[in-house]
């Protein structure tokens, strides 16, 4: 496994909370940022200042706990909303322009001039401040790439610190991220990239994979997924998937991943879907007869990862697609010990009960089962 230069800013606080409905108080955003700090997340998105007195208060709240990770801010590229963020008393902002044609013409109403000139202005007015200045790139993933270049250069001239594509609408594959990536990491080699995925086409984790594996040492992250329409990068997605699809590690603890999500979920009214990658209720459970079979002789033949990873734990549950295996290990389970003859009789019932019923068997079923009186053939 290789320890890489890989950098998570999470962006729950921020991003997270801009899903539609969702609202932290601020002892969650406390909560919810004391268990990033404790895992190694190192850079935490943790609100935008501009959004009025609250907001402010909350950002406060968060800088007076000390944490060890870098507390950043997001601001459009305007001088009275970076001021507002060195009121929080932060050291670290994002100042973000919208970059695309498309957003240039049609939201700004401005051209590419004009562009360049707000990050100018911003950026100098930060650095002068002694800021760390993530210059964020909005639509960067339908931009002209030649332009996204003049803005890095900008911002390399201006000392600032990284640039972050944004695929804001969700509407990239990873080859062409990697590809976009990897021509601006070789074109302004001197400029930190960092990545900021949404997930409106389900690819915000291949997405973020494919921009780091091009060369981005930043990657932004929420806690489940959450985010803006369909969300973002998963925390836990992009962590686990960062070690055992590609050997890298990323510095980040997982075993609160469980526990995290959960309080987020909570937090947000958000409950957790049952299939959730990495941190799913069901996501280790087995039913299928080869499956379970192949789980009790060696979890290794289908699981990719240990659950204890993650904070959960591996089970085997009894329904319509079990086999023996798991009938008798799921009675181990219940302290009963089972000869095989006898659990392929009890399956054909057990399968009958979980098909009519529309899912697997709970412990009080299979007791039942169990304790009912076996029905012998008829005398010939």
């Amino acid at each position: 496994m290789k320890t890489a230069e890989i950098i998570i800013d999470d962006t729950t606080l921020r991003d997270g909370e801009q899903t539609a409905g969702v609202v932290f108080s601020r002892r969650e955003k406390i909560t919810i940022a004391r268990m990033l700090d404790s895992i190694g997340v190192r850079e935490i998105e943790c609100g935008i200042p501009a959004m009025g007195e609250e907001e402010r208060a909350d950002i406060k709240a968060l800088v007076d706990l000390g944490l060890t990770a870098r507390l950043l801010t997001w601001n459009r590229a305007l001088i009275p909303e970076i001021k507002s963020s060195i009121a929080c008393g932060v050291s670290a902002v994002d100042i973000s322009l919208s970059v695309s044609d498309q957003m240039i013409t049609h939201k700004l109403r401005t051209d590419h001039a004009g562009v360049k000139e707000q990050l100018k202005v911003a950026l100098g007015f930060a650095k002068e401040h002694d800021l760390y200045v993530s210059v964020g790139g909005e639509d960067a993933g339908r931009a002209d790439l030649n332009f996204l270049v003049e803005l890095m250069e900008i911002t390399r001239s201006l000392g600032g610190d990284r640039f972050r594509f944004c695929d804001t609408l969700g509407m990239m594959d990873p080859f062409t991220m990697f590809d976009k990536i990897s021509f601006l990491r070789r074109a302004v080699p001197e400029v930190d990239i960092e990545v900021h995925t949404h997930n409106d086409l389900g690819m915000a984790t291949a997405n973020a994979i494919a921009g780091i594996k091009a060369g981005a040492r930043f990657v932004n992250t929420t806690i489940n997924g959450l985010g803006e329409r369909a969300g973002n990068a998963a925390l836990e997605e992009v962590v686990m998937a960062l070690r055992h699809a590609c050997g890298l590690e990323s510095g980040i603890d997982t075993h609160r991943f469980r526990e995290m999500s959960l309080f987020v979920a909570k937090a947000s009214h958000r409950p957790l879907p049952v299939s959730k990658p990495v941190v799913g209720e069901r996501v280790y459970a087995h039913e299928s007869g080869l499956h379970a079979d192949g789980i009790i002789k060696d979890p290794r033949n289908y699981e990719g990862f240990n659950p204890a990873e993650v904070g959960m734990t591996r089970s085997i549950v009894v329904g319509k697609h079990s086999g023996a295996s798991g009938l008798m290990e799921r009675y181990q389970g219940l302290g009963i010990t089972m000869e095989r003859s006898r659990a392929e009789l009890l399956l054909v019932r057990a399968r009958a009960m979980a098909g009519k019923r529309k899912r697997d068997l709970t412990s009080c079923e299979l007791m039942a089962l169990y304790l009912e009186p076996e029905i012998l053939p008829a005398a010939a």
